[in-house]
């Protein structure tokens, strides 16, 4: 499925559960409501490949949010397993180094249909104390337009960033370097673990291509209200 439908709605919703059933039917529900699906570790862990393709089979794009952080040879090969799901988009670290970039891009080109690729920078579950306590000693900010460059200087389609570092990014890649955002939290949500946050609007603003959000949706009491919610806002106020 390819990312034509994101034009209209950035919104991919996290869909971060381990039960395909409840998985599918929320995919159904939010469908037209929601631009693309973002797929991690529980529900993966949870349903295998098999559940990748039939989340896919919903008609929405899949970004297949994996981060891949191996040496080049394993990556290469998670990659090539990955492009057969009918995914939209993969992810890896950009902290993985040049070669791990490289051979996560050419996987991805040798492939039938092949993904974006985009690199993880900074979580948005990080601080400048939590950098600083794995031995990085400069700010997220300054953290992540590095490891931006690195993905884009090694062929990748983009990056996962916080939206603060989004203007940084975008002066130093150019405007057709993919920027996927998460810890995206609408004005009355709560931050959860998540500590460099930005509403949708101000983020779309900062100029996102596509907003990864989670619990603001997932956990509302009507997820299909509270997307659409969020779309009529992202229209208000970005069109």
């Amino acid at each position: 499925m390819g990312l034509t439908s994101t034009a209209i709605n950035p919104i991919y919703v996290a869909i971060d559960r381990p039960d395909l059933k409840g998985a599918l039917e929320l995919a159904g529900v939010l469908k037209g409501h929601v631009g693309g699906l973002k797929l991690g570790l529980e529900f993966v862990t949870a349903n295998g490949p098999a559940g990748v393709r039939e989340m896919a089979a919903v008609g929405l794009p899949v970004f297949l949010d994996l981060k891949f952080h191996d040496i080049p040879n394993t990556v290469h090969a998670a990659v090539k397993a990955a492009c057969e799901l009918g995914v939209a988009i993969i992810n890896v670290h950009a902290a993985g180094g040049p070669a791990m970039l490289a051979a996560a891009r050419d996987a991805a080109a040798a492939s039938r249909t092949p993904p974006k690729v985009i690199a993880v920078t900074v979580l948005t579950s990080l601080n400048g104390d939590d950098l600083a306590a794995t031995g990085v000693a400069a700010s997220p900010d300054e953290h992540a337009v590095r490891l931006a460059l690195l993905a884009k200087s090694n062929g990748l389609d983009g990056v996962v960033c916080s939206a603060h570092e989004l203007k940084a990014i975008r002066t130093r890649c150019g405007p057709d370097f993919m920027t996927i955002v998460p810890g995206i939290r609408p004005a009355n949500a709560a931050d959860s673990d998540q500590k460099r946050i930005m509403t949708p609007e101000a983020a779309m603003a900062a100029g996102a291509d596509l907003l990864v959000i989670g619990r603001p949706i997932t956990a509302a009491a009507d997820p299909v209200e509270a997307a659409r919610a969020i779309g009529v806002t992202l229209k208000a106020n970005c069109s």
